[in-house]
């Protein structure tokens, strides 16, 4: 015969388990609600314009739209890294990211490039300009990397 002790833990790691699973059923039905609100499924295409279903983002659309990128390169290929994992993942960190800065309200207005999608995008310029950034002086007179949108800031997004 079990004890009162047994009895009085097994009640409790079911009342925990449950409490457990509760918890997991609720975000995991709010993460769905939220990704189906937010159309998350179109993040994962080269659509540029998923980048436009935060209303934050439709000056950038726009000007994408009337630049002269936008015959060559999509979002992706200016703002996530080659290769299918570092593409996924980035997109996956700058969604939660900009989906806690959108509902939360605290982002830059102007929006603002992070340091680490910088450093993304000026790959991708290095990359698709090859030809022509490899006579140019990677280096300031101040001992810093220059940066292609130092002098080209509105190329991708002209304003």
């Amino acid at each position: 015969m079990p004890s009162r002790r047994g009895k009085v833990r097994r009640r409790g790691l079911a009342l925990a388990e449950t409490a457990a699973g509760l918890l997991l059923g609720t975000a995991l039905g709010v993460g769905a609600y939220t990704f189906v609100y937010a159309k998350g499924a179109s993040y994962l295409s080269n659509d540029p314009n998923a980048c436009a279903n935060c209303h934050v983002m439709t000056e950038q659309l726009d000007g994408w739209s009337r630049g002269s990128h936008r015959a060559v390169a999509t979002c992706n290929d200016c703002h996530t890294p080659p290769g299918f994992v570092a593409k996924y993942a980035t997109k996956a960190s700058n969604g939660f990211w900009h989906s806690f800065a959108f509902t939360s309200g605290r982002f830059p207005d102007p929006i603002q490039i992070t340091d680490r999608n910088h450093r993304v995008t000026e790959r991708a310029c290095r990359k698709c300009h090859a030809d022509v950034v490899h006579d140019i002086d990677r280096v300031t007179r101040e001992g810093r990397e220059l940066s292609c949108i130092s002098c080209h800031r509105s190329v991708g997004h002209p304003h």
